[in-house]
């Protein structure tokens, strides 16, 4: 017997909570966290990568920062978001577990 399949057929048949039945966050992203999201799906498909560029590009677009609520991005700011809110997620995955 495979656990971790088992476990997995069990959350994904899991209808109490239809809106995460199959995805592998513990809680939906916050309207600032997906506003964040698309700028950097924009910054990205413009062939930015560079962190610095990056957090230029969401200046630039004055995009609100989730956790400190600042439009000021530079990279420190762009990495300590990101850490914050990968933490965030992260404690909400190990609470809820595979999809929540």
């Amino acid at each position: 017997m495979d656990v971790f399949k088992d476990r997995l057929s069990r959350r994904a048949a899991d209808t109490s909570r239809p809106a995460l039945a199959h995805q592998s966050l513990g809680r939906p992203l916050t309207g600032t966290e997906t506003a964040l999201k698309d700028a950097l799906m924009a910054v990205f498909g413009e062939g930015t990568q560079d962190f610095g560029a990056v957090a230029a590009g969401l200046a630039a677009r004055r995009v609100v920062a989730p956790v400190s609520g600042r439009t000021d991005w530079d990279e420190a700011l762009l990495r300590q978001e990101l850490a914050a809110i990968n933490a965030d997620l992260d404690a909400a995955y190990r609470e809820h577990g595979y999809g929540a």
